[in-house]
């Protein structure tokens, strides 16, 4: 039996808490009061019989106690939300045609997720489902080849569109485990290591190109790589270093021991993840899908990535649309 006083509200809260490290981001994130959290943080370790938090620190940091009961409790929350996901996406079922593309960002795991949650609940549904890069996805949504999209964007206003936010997905930078340098000094230029850059004609070599452009920065590149695994595993491999995403290092799960993830020296570079669906779309499609997909991102991609590297918890995160 859980213990008296052992609530799902608080369970969040100590969750939101854990990620952001102060009373008033996590008062932020939940909607509220910062009195209320701290007294769902005390209800919860009085329960406990034990501190889940060092509060003498800033920003906050779990004790030991409240290491475990995160790991545990970390794993129910993931259950309820993917629940309540199921749920929600019952209520398309009644939809009778329905096109959907989804970036390849997330084939490995989250893209076959999401399509048998959809192909599920919708048994009189003609579904089609496509990959495709960002471009190509936004572009088929405004030429009304595909009704809904999922795909990176750079936070311009898209003509004809309604946006629903997804994700936050910072660059970071991406060396072979065994670079024993200092990853700033990459970004002069002077590394012996060569850059390994994404295909001029992706989006996210527009980003990349353009905020290194603004910061004054030139990167000489012996390798221009159009497929993203390839060019992981050519970091894997030694063979250089590359400005990606926590979403791209996360699909080159396979490569994970031989690569070392580095913030990126020079802030403010991140793209958004996003569905975008047709202006003239009515109903509730367009939103429960967005809220599916933020709860399959959040599980399967953003926490498990979040354990691994801390630091990104304040920057790789989901967004509520």
């Amino acid at each position: 039996m859980i213990k008296k006083g052992i609530t799902l509200r608080g369970i969040e809260v100590f969750e939101a808490l854990a990620s952001r490290g102060s009373v008033a981001q996590a008062a932020a994130l939940t909607g509220l009061s910062q009195p209320a959290v701290s007294q769902q943080i005390s209800n919860l370790e009085a329960a406990m019989g034990t501190a889940l938090i060092d509060h003498s620190t800033r920003p906050m940091r779990l004790t030991a106690a409240g290491e475990s009961f995160l790991r545990h409790s970390g794993a129910a929350l993931t259950h309820i939300r993917l629940a309540q996901s199921e749920l929600t996406v019952m209520d398309l079922a009644n939809l009778s045609d329905l096109s959907l593309g989804v970036i390849d960002d997330f084939d490995n795991d989250v893209t076959p997720r999401l399509a048998t949650l959809l192909a599920d609940s919708m048994t009189g549904c003609r579904f089609r489902m496509v990959t495709d890069g960002s471009k190509g996805l936004i572009q088929s949504v405004q030429d009304k080849s595909l009704h809904i999209a999922i795909a990176a964007t750079s936070g311009d206003a898209k003509s004809g569109l309604i946006e629903i936010p997804l994700a936050r997905d910072p660059f970071v930078i991406v060396t072979p485990a065994s670079f024993d340098g200092d990853s700033a000094a990459l970004m002069t230029g002077r590394s012996a290591l060569p850059f390994v850059k994404y295909a001029a004609d992706q989006l996210i070599a527009d980003q990349i190109n353009n905020h290194l452009t603004r910061s004054n920065i030139t990167l000489p590149s012996q390798f221009e790589i159009g497929s993203h695994l390839a060019l992981m595993a050519m970091v894997a491999r030694g063979i250089g270093w590359a400005i990606t995403t926590p979403f791209g290092y996360c699909r080159a799960e396979r490569f994970h021991q031989q690569l070392a993830v580095h913030p990126l020296p020079t802030p403010g570079l991140t793209r958004q993840i996003s569905l975008f669906a047709g202006s003239d779309w009515t109903g509730p499609v367009p939103q429960n899908i967005a809220d599916t997909m933020r709860q399959l991102l959040r599980s399967h991609m953003i926490a498990p990535t979040v354990a691994q590297l801390p630091w990104l918890s304040s920057s790789f995160e989901a967004l509520e649309g």
